[in-house]
């Protein structure tokens, strides 16, 4: 799977509310009431990611979740980086 162009990945970014690409990676930070709401939340994507075969990088600091998505294999956002941050905002809700 290669890496999307930078018009591809403009458009694509537009159907991904409260995502934007920093520093060549798909990136969001939530915030949840607590500890357990963040971690729940962030099982519920490691199960997502496993089924895509696509995992982030991300980390968990109490009631806050940053998650960062790239192809590392491929050097870039690939449909996949894509596929995944939308199922990170359906488990999100709307």
């Amino acid at each position: 799977m290669a890496p999307l162009s930078e018009d591809e990945v403009a458009s694509r970014l537009v159907d991904l509310p409260g995502w934007a690409v920093v520093d060549g990676r798909l990136h969001r930070e939530v915030r949840f009431r607590d500890f357990p709401e963040a971690f729940a939340f962030m099982a519920q994507v490691a199960m997502a990611a496993e089924k895509l075969d696509h995992h982030p990088d991300w980390s968990n600091s109490w009631n806050r979740v940053v998650i960062d998505v790239v192809s590392h294999d491929q050097g870039g956002l690939t449909s996949r980086c894509f596929e995944l941050a939308a199922a990170v905002n359906r488990i999100l809700g709307p």
